[in-house]
C-alpha cells in the first residue's frame, strides 16, 4: 500500500512561451507545493512524449498515462486583452486510472482542459476533497480559443467536495454565481490575483488583501494557493486562518517566473509565523468581514 498525503489529478501541460514552452497545469504548481509544506506528494495525469514528467516533478509519485500529444496553452495578447488557445489535449482521466494501491489524506482535483472524470471525487474514501474546477468552466471552439462555459455538473460534484477555490476569473465577476457555489459546498474560496481573495464558509463571507510584492508573473498563483488552502483546512484550521497562509504563499510566488514560484520550505515557515502572528493581532490582512 501506497500511503501519500496528497495528490493531484489533472494534466501537467505545455504552455507555449517566446518560441518555446515551459511547464504549467495545476498539477506541477499544487504538488510542487505540497511538496514544500512536507507532503508526500502524487500525481495522476496523461502527458505525449513531449514531456518527462518524472524528471519535471522530482520527489513527486507520477501515474502518468501515455498519449498522442500533452496538454498544449498559448496565451495571445491583443492589447490588453488575453486570448488562451488550445493546441492539443491528452487522455481523459477516469477512476479506472487512480493506482489501486494509493491512499491519500487530501485529493486535489484540477482539471485544465475538461479533462477529469466527475466520479474521480468520489474514488478516495476517507480523503479530504479539494476541488479547483476552472477546466470544467471553459470549453474551445474548432480554432482552439477558449471560452468561458457553464458549469453544467456543479451541483453533483460541489456536493462532494470538502472545499473549493478557484478565480474571479472562472466566474466572470458574476458574484450571484459565487453565492450559488457557496450554498453547495462546505467552504468555497474566490482568487482574485493582487485583490487577495473572498472566502465563504458557514454562513459568512470575508475578503483578505495579500502582502505586498513586486509581481513578475502571476502563473500558477492561484494553484499555489489552492493547495496550501486545502493542506490548512484538512489540518483543522478555520478557512480564515487557511485563507491567510495561502493568500501569502501566493503572493510571494508571483515575484519569481513559471516554477520557480512554488514555494520552498523556508517560504512555507515565514508564511506559516505570519499566519500565526496575523491571526493573533486581530487579523492584519482581513480587509472586511
Amino acid at each position: 500500500m501506497v500511503h501519500l498525503d496528497y495528490v493531484v489529478v489533472g494534466h501537467v501541460t505545455r504552455d507555449l512561451l517566446n518560441g518555446g514552452f515551459r511547464v504549467g497545469g495545476t498539477a506541477a504548481y499544487a504538488a510542487g507545493t505540497a511538496e514544500a509544506l512536507g507532503c508526500r506528494a502524487g500525481v495522476i495525469t496523461s502527458t505525449g512524449p513531449e514531456l518527462e514528467v518524472e524528471e519535471l516533478l522530482r520527489g513527486v509519485l507520477i501515474a502518468d498515462y501515455p498519449a498522442p500529444v500533452t496538454t498544449t496553452f498559448e496565451n495571445r495578447y491583443v492589447g490588453r486583452w488575453r486570448q488562451q488557445v488550445i493546441h492539443g489535449t491528452a487522455e481523459p482521466l477516469v477512476p479506472a486510472m487512480v493506482p489501486r494501491d494509493w491512499r491519500t489524506a487530501i485529493v486535489h482535483i484540477g482539471p485544465v482542459a475538461q479533462e477529469c472524470d466527475f466520479a474521480l471525487a468520489d474514488v478516495f474514501e476517507g480523503a479530504f476533497v479539494g476541488l479547483t474546477p476552472q477546466g470544467w468552466m471553459r470549453q474551445w471552439d474548432a480554432a482552439g480559443r477558449v471560452y468561458r462555459s457553464e458549469w453544467r455538473e456543479a451541483k453533483w460534484v460541489l456536493d462532494r467536495a470538502d472545499a473549493v477555490v478557484l478565480s474571479e476569473e472562472d466566474i466572470g465577476r458574476r458574484k450571484p454565481l459565487a453565492l450559488d457555489y457557496a450554498a453547495q459546498t462546505a467552504v468555497l474560496a474566490v482568487t482574485k490575483g493582487a485583490g487577495g481573495c473572498t472566502v465563504y464558509a458557514g454562513g459568512h463571507v470575508r475578503e483578505f488583501a495579500p502582502p505586498p510584492v513586486r509581481e513578475m508573473d502571476p502563473t500558477g498563483a492561484g494553484d499555489v494557493f489552492a493547495a496550501a488552502f486545502f493542506w490548512v483546512l484538512h489540518g483543522g484550521d478555520d478557512p480564515w486562518a487557511a485563507a491567510r497562509f495561502a493568500n501569502c504563499l501566493a503572493a510571494h510566488s508571483v515575484t519569481r517566473e513559471g516554477l520557480s514560484g512554488v514555494p520552498d520550505t523556508e517560504e512555507v515557515a515565514r508564511c506559516r509565523q505570519a499566519m500565526l502572528e496575523d491571526r493573533l493581532s486581530g487579523g492584519h490582512y482581513l480587509r472586511a468581514g
